[in-house]
């Protein structure tokens, strides 16, 4: 058996846990510069607003309905994920991390009630976090999103934790679920579907092998074999990274070198560092800038550069450099720029690299870089940094961001007690 356990409306959540005057307020999240809408609470959902909705457009329904509007503060997030899943993981040994929100748990061996044992992941998560998690339990991954998905809609009935282990109960999910609403179907999948007359996921079992391998390829015949109870995807190991874009618009159009070669030696130090995290090194990296199409007046000019290292490093210091000679190479002054990014690729492991006779990276840096890593983890990101570098990590607006209650000893709540 399966277990599929999803955070409720996760981003919404995370706000609430440290403000519970929050609790049952429309709460919207935005994306980066604050554009557009990414995380809804149900009671924005219920008021009409969409996912993606530009934010500058719902100005007016934010305010008439008193609609409380975040910044997207990913420490935050990141950091409740991270103590979500780690209390998870503790119900089995086997969790395969799906999502910064969900996660499978592979229960084979549990001789356990599972609704039970779902009820105590669900009560377990909510104590120790603040965060309310649905829980859905079947023989299969695709059936434990659908059993996942009956918890979160009918939290009153199920408790919010659902099981599908009867024959019975797996046809009746499947009836209830339209076919544009199962795992991995997608828009296509149901437009093609919905043109042959099948509007659930039950009609969808019911196809021929024949039809839907002609038309759906085996990844659509692998999913109608999950549905149908017979499980054909497997628990997938975390992998490691194959590379690391660092890419952000800028708050505001940005003219000179300076100004974009300190976006650019910022974005090369977070790839930097999240190389270090899984012990892999570069050997070549893409630097691009680009400037702001959508104002039309303007001049555009958009570039990009692949640069191969000499040697594999993680080193923020010799990747800044060579990003940074990138930058020279492809820099035009007269233009506005509004977007770049730096892109770490071709990694190789720290323990099966191979040294070079003429060039290596600098033997010093690696155990400067962990002492460097070492301090900014305890007190906060960028304690120390690059002299090139600006204090903040991210230029964006983030003019609705809440503290970082969980990551910044200075964000910490403070409770007065009478």
């Amino acid at each position: 058996m399966f277990a599929l356990v999803d955070c409720n409306n996760f981003y919404a959540s995370c706000e609430r846990v440290f403000n519970p005057a929050l609790r049952k307020k429309p709460i919207v999240v935005l994306s980066n510069n604050d554009g557009c809408v990414i995380a809804r609470s149900n009671e924005a959902k219920e008021l009409g607003i969409p996912m993606g909705a530009p934010a500058y457009q719902y100005q007016y329904l934010f305010e008439r309905h008193h609609i409380e509007v975040f910044s997207a503060n990913f420490p935050l997030y990141g950091d409740m994920s991270h103590r979500v899943m780690s209390i998870l993981s503790g119900y089995t040994p086997n969790q395969e991390i799906y999502s910064i929100d969900e996660c499978f748990l592979d229960l084979a061996g549990v001789k356990l009630d599972l609704h039970e044992y779902g009820l105590k992941m669900r009560t377990h998560v909510l104590k120790w976090t603040g965060i309310p998690v649905s829980v859905g339990i079947a023989p299969t991954k695709a059936l434990a999103k659908l059993a996942n998905r009956i918890a979160k809609k009918f939290p009153e009935r199920t408790g919010g934790a659902y099981v599908i282990d009867s024959e019975e109960k797996r046809i009746k999910a499947l009836k209830w679920l339209s076919v544009e609403d199962v795992w991995g179907i997608g828009r296509r999948g149901s437009k093609k579907l919905k043109a042959q007359g099948v509007t659930t996921a039950y009609e969808f079992t019911q196809l021929s092998k024949a039809w839907v391998l002609k038309y759906m390829t085996i990844v659509g015949l692998r999913l109608q074999d999950e549905l149908n109870g017979i499980s054909r995807l497997e628990m997938e190991p975390v992998e490691l990274k194959q590379s690391i874009a660092t890419t952000r618009t800028f708050e505001h159009e940005y003219g000179k070198f300076e100004e974009v070669n300190e976006r650019i030696t910022t974005f090369s130090v977070v790839g930097a560092e999240k190389l270090r995290q899984q012990h892999s090194l570069c050997q070549s990296l893409l630097v691009f800038i680009e400037t702001n199409r959508f104002r039309e007046p303007d001049e555009q000019y958009t570039n990009s550069i692949v640069v191969k290292l000499p040697f594999a490093t993680s080193s923020s210091m010799e990747i800044v450099k060579f990003a940074v000679e990138g930058l020279k190479k492809i820099y035009r002054k007269g233009y506005l720029y509004k977007r770049a990014g730096v892109v770490l690729m071709d990694f190789v492991q720290e323990k099966n690299v191979q040294r070079s006779l003429f060039f290596n990276s600098d033997s010093r840096h690696a155990p400067l870089m962990a002492a460097v890593d070492k301090v900014n983890a305890k007190y906060g990101r960028q304690k120390i940094r690059l002299a090139s570098q600006d204090t903040r990590v991210w230029k964006m607006k983030q003019e609705k961001i809440s503290k970082h209650f969980t990551t910044d000893l200075n964000d910490i709540i403070e409770v007065k007690v009478d």
